[in-house]
């Protein structure tokens, strides 16, 4: 053994943000990274096998953050990244006049690094529940180290 300090360096290889399914088992209304983004699939059509091979599936996605949509043709035993999203429900605390959002957790403690949607109907919504004092929930969804507020609702009544 030597005396010498090693450092490594470290860097997130992305591999707990993914999982691996094949291509052939991946269906509509499942999940699926395309573009390095993660994506709800909303259709998909295989192939035949052709003389040169594989089946082919061909996956149309919509990336659940910007709502674009993106396309993929994969070969339908290989492998696909399957990204881990989360839904997580807090109550709204607070909206800031820069725009971020104070939520609470579980725990109890506070959630402050989230802005408001970028919907503007999702935005509309949290701040005339929140002016008008109602007790209002967002669901924010996390995948691939990205957080979103994708839902709003209020429950309850005002003061």
């Amino acid at each position: 053994m030597s005396d010498e300090e090693h450092h490594f360096e470290s860097s997130d290889a992305g591999a707990s943000k993914t999982y691996p399914q094949q291509a052939g088992n991946i269906r509509k209304g499942g999940h699926i990274v395309i573009k390095q983004r993660p994506c709800k699939v909303v259709e998909v059509s295989t192939s035949k096998t052709g003389k040169h091979g594989h089946a082919k599936c061909h996956f149309v996605a919509i990336d659940i953050f910007t709502a674009k949509k993106l396309e993929d043709i994969v070969p339908s035993s290989h492998n696909c990244d399957v990204p881990h999203v989360n839904r997580v429900d807090y109550q709204l605390i607070d909206i800031s006049e820069d725009g971020f959002v104070s939520l609470l957790t579980d725990s109890g403690g506070t959630k402050d690094d989230l802005k408001l949607p970028t919907d503007d109907a999702l935005a509309a919504l949290m701040k005339s529940g929140f002016e008008e004092g109602k007790d209002v929930v967002v669901s924010v969804m996390s995948s691939m180290g990205e957080e979103q507020i994708c839902a709003v609702k209020e429950v309850g009544g005002g003061k």
